[in-house]
């Protein structure tokens, strides 16, 4: 019975599944009374930062900055599409300051992610960067250049191309989840 309880307190509010009720009791402490990250329409760990939110725009099942240590720098526009996954201590980064002068922030071109990624653990994505759809970014990666066609694995500092994935089987996949989630599962 408390199970059941528990899962119907969370669709009542609109929480996810997958995470505990624990990480949505810190989230109001952190962020509703504590106002770390109160810009944030979403619920984030404690311990990541995502700065400038009113420049970040997410896709529908992509909650960046659920996983611990996560470091978001939207100063210059990030978008990130549908089901996309950001890992602990991933870094995505809009924007960067004067070789000399650090105080002045530089303009930069706003970094795009697009739908079905998967950024791995400690990787670190660079201003004006474009993920396609379905990019799988390696554990501690760094991010320097573009890969628009997507449907790839990158890796290494700096990210190359390791493997391309299938895309017959990657669109369809996309087909399932975008079901699935009309489905309300």
């Amino acid at each position: 019975m408390r199970k059941g309880l528990k899962h119907v307190v969370a669709r009542a509010l609109g929480l996810r599944k997958e995470m505990p009720l624990s990480f949505y009791a810190l989230d109001v402490l952190f962020r509703r009374i504590l106002r770390q990250n109160a810009e944030v329409k979403w619920a984030v760990h404690h311990t990541s930062t995502i700065r400038n939110p009113r420049q970040l725009v997410v896709g529908q099942g992509t909650f960046p900055g659920d996983s611990p240590g996560v470091y978001i720098n939207a100063d210059n526009g990030i978008t990130i599409g549908d089901f996309t996954n950001v890992g602990p201590q991933v870094g995505l980064i809009s924007a960067n300051h004067d070789l000399v002068v650090n105080t002045k922030g530089e303009a930069a071109p706003p970094l795009r992610i697009g739908s079905f990624c998967w950024l791995g653990m400690g990787a670190v994505v660079l201003p004006g960067v474009e993920l396609g759809d379905f990019t799988v970014v390696g554990a501690g990666a760094v991010v320097t250049r573009s890969f628009p066609a997507g449907y790839c694995v990158v890796a290494g500092n700096p990210a190359r191309l390791l493997k391309q994935l299938n895309q017959d089987e990657c669109d369809a996949q996309a087909r399932r989840e975008y079901e699935r989630h009309a489905a309300g599962k």
